[in-house]
């Protein structure tokens, strides 16, 4: 009888506790369902809240897009009293500002990403160096162009000078008396406010790759450097391309600092020492006192030009890590 109680005790107890599993496997897969459709939630809420944001602009924009069509995107002509608007030079400045900053953000990016993280220096220096250069991110973007024109500019405006004085014949520096306030300053400009995105994403990238990768290299025979540019680098090709989208994003789209160094210029020129406008620093000057009608609808216009190449950059670097990947295989 005592073996018989403790059989049924156990019995009691075993399906007890297969209970509360049972219970516990449903109260978690209650929650992962309510967490997953939560995840779907924001993300389509995310979605929803671009396409309405570019559907307001759109509307916005539409007097513009009817007056002036396609031609918009070449036009040369920003004539407010006339109601006469063409984009291309705002595009242009666009364009060519955020190249020169990621030209020069990228090396600088790289190599603070590799210092920071290879055993070039003592940690306690690559932990100090890698928290400097992130507080930059920090700073705001007026203060930075507080900063380009009282102490950036008189610093770099006699080499420009130099560069206009010496080098004319070469078209980027085809400028006779060149002052602070151009392209190239602009340029330098967004590349000092876009170097914390590039750098930190860079070493964090550097930072996941698998230790074993740089101990087969070097068993293998190679060089300190042979392992960083055949190896490391390219083995988190798709993370730096990441991270060059990212900051090259934040380089079309920033506002006052390029406000505040480029010069505000309308006018095409292939020298980078003049000065020259953006899509940014246009609708940021005018859009405050711009009149109902065919202004505004420009200035829209511009908004969603921005937009366009923003997602064709991004696009572009999709398909480029896509591409990479394949040829690697």
């Amino acid at each position: 009888m005592a073996n018989s109680s403790n059989s049924h005790t156990n019995n009691s107890l075993a399906l007890s506790d297969n209970n509360e599993l049972i219970a516990n496997d449903g109260i978690k897969g209650w929650f992962d369902q309510g967490f997953t459709w939560l995840v779907y939630s924001f993300t389509t809420i995310t979605v929803a809240v671009l396409f309405l944001i570019t559907w307001i602009i759109f509307q916005e924009a539409k007097p513009a897009i009817a007056q002036f069509g396609i031609q918009f995107l070449w036009g040369q002509d920003w004539d407010v009293s006339n109601e006469i608007f063409g984009a291309l030079p705002y595009i242009y400045g666009t364009v060519v500002s955020s190249a020169i900053a990621i030209f020069f953000a990228f090396p600088v990016g790289i190599a603070v990403a590799l210092v920071t993280t290879e055993k070039f220096l003592p940690p306690s220096i690559q932990a100090f160096l890698a928290f400097t250069i992130q507080l930059i991110a920090a700073i705001p973007s007026v203060i930075v162009g507080l900063w380009g024109i009282f102490i950036f500019i008189p610093v770099i405006e006699p080499l420009q000078k130099l560069l206009g004085s010496y080098f004319r014949w070469i078209p980027l520096f085809n400028t006779e008396s060149p002052v602070g306030t151009n392209m190239l300053t602009a340029g330098m400009i967004l590349a000092i406010m876009i170097l914390p995105t590039m750098a930190a994403i860079s070493r964090d990238v550097l930072l996941a790759t698998p230790k074993e990768l740089r101990s087969a290299s070097m068993a293998l025979g190679g060089t300190r450097w042979e392992t960083i540019f055949r190896v490391l680098l390219p083995a988190g090709f798709s993370g730096i391309v990441s991270a060059t989208m990212l900051a090259l994003g934040r380089a079309l789209g920033e506002t006052m600092a390029v406000t505040m160094v480029i010069g505000n210029s309308g006018q095409i020129s292939l020298s980078l020492l003049d000065p020259a406008y953006t899509i940014p620093s246009v609708i940021a000057n005018e859009f405050a006192e711009a009149t109902p009608g065919l202004h505004i609808g420009a200035l829209s216009y511009l908004g969603l030009v921005l937009f366009a190449v923003t997602l064709a950059v991004n696009i572009g670097a999709v398909l480029l890590v896509k591409w990479v990947g394949k040829t690697n295989r």
